[in-house]
């Protein structure tokens, strides 16, 4: 074979694997571009993190509760994913799939319904305070006379009977520690008075 034809078969050779290399790379780089826009497009923010790993959070908890089914199902309507997983410390007032069904007839149902996310939203941050409140930090709170402020802008009054503790009317039927706050699980939904 001759040095020129070796030359150039040499140079074909080198093209063609730099414009390969250079398609992958535009590739991966629109790959990664498509990936970012995805992730901006979804309402679920840091609540699509898949994490096996970690103490379980305060959605994922709820998502494992079979008597927690109807609040999973209206935070995913309402698309509030991401409060559940914030860093913390946060308490939600977790309703009983029961409280939901002592709602007045057809009110769950309309609430589910897109247009009236907001609403739903609204309703459900009303259900979830910054800090951590474990029925002993509520107790403290009754004596006191104080109220607890609500992710909603609402505030909440803690009020003692005998044992049990209520807040915003909703009985605390038991406590769940996550990994960022306290699930207290209650006998109702807390609707927010007009």
């Amino acid at each position: 074979m001759s040095r020129n034809v070796f030359t150039a078969l040499l140079a074909a050779l080198i093209f063609s694997l730099v414009s390969c290399a250079g398609g992958t790379q535009e590739n991966s780089e629109q790959t990664q571009t498509d990936q970012s826009v995805a992730e901006q497009n979804t309402p679920l923010g840091q609540a699509s993190v898949q994490d096996n790993v970690s103490d379980a959070n305060i959605l994922q908890v709820a998502i494992g509760s079979t008597d927690h089914s109807t609040l999973v199902k209206a935070v995913q309507a309402a698309q509030i994913e991401h409060v559940l997983v914030n860093a913390g410390p946060l308490t939600v007032f977790a309703p009983v799939n029961a409280a939901f069904e002592a709602l007045p007839e057809g009110a769950l149902e309309d609430l589910l319904k897109p247009e009236n996310k907001p609403t739903l939203a609204g309703i459900l941050t009303g259900h979830a305070a910054p800090g951590s409140y474990d029925p002993a930090a509520l107790r403290k709170e009754s004596t006191k006379g104080r109220k607890i402020y609500m992710a909603n802008g609402a505030y909440l009054e803690v009020t003692m009977q005998g044992d049990d503790v209520f807040v915003g009317g909703a009985k605390i039927l038991g406590t769940v520690q996550t990994s960022n706050g306290i699930i207290n699980v209650v006998d109702k939904v807390i609707i927010p008075k007009s």
